[in-house]
């Protein structure tokens, strides 16, 4: 049995959970999220609580078991509370910008990179070299940021690029002079 399958997840206050089988529904202050859940799990909504368990103990349920209780304990903390990712962007001239729906970012290319923001992520840019993005969901916001460092990773010489808040990258010497 899964360690983090058989906790419960925690329903706040503002939080209203929908099950139809297979679809789960939950809205909050910050967004609505659906997901489409498997046969092999059952949901119970208790007082305040929400219980994932496997329908039968088979191998594929079990994995699945602890995968989807994530998933939902994600949607519930998303649309409660919001997730947040920093990016930081390190270079001479690296700077971003929000014009509309659009981030345009100059990263030492010849051209601006301009990207779409997803519906349901805000993009707040502090001092034009801070990027904090926010969502109710995880999964969008982690991908919508990858996407954006993927442009510049840091690199271990200069240690220039885009990289997370607490991200630590191990610098390499370079080349030796005589």
């Amino acid at each position: 049995m899964s360690r983090i399958g058989k906790l419960p997840i925690k329903v706040p206050n503002g939080v209203e959970i929908n099950y139809n089988v297979p679809n789960l529904t939950v809205k909050g202050k910050f967004g609505e999220l659906q997901q489409v859940i498997p046969d092999s799990i059952i949901i119970e909504q208790t007082e305040g609580n929400l219980i994932v368990s496997p329908k039968v103990k088979t191998r594929n349920s079990q994995a699945l078991h602890g995968l989807y209780r994530s998933l939902i304990n994600n949607m519930v903390t998303g649309v409660s509370e919001q997730f947040k990712i920093t990016l930081l962007l390190q270079g001479v001239g690296y700077r971003a910008a929000v014009q509309g729906k659009k981030i345009i970012l100059n990263l030492g290319y010849s051209h601006q990179v301009e990207l779409d923001i997803p519906n349901g992520i805000t993009i707040n840019v502090i001092k034009n070299t801070t990027v904090v993005l926010e969502g109710c969901d995880k999964e969008q916001l982690g991908l919508f940021a990858s996407k954006i460092r993927a442009w510049r990773p840091p690199e271990p010489y200069k240690g220039k690029g885009i990289r997370y808040e607490n991200e630590i990258v191990k610098r390499k010497a370079g080349k030796s002079g005589k």
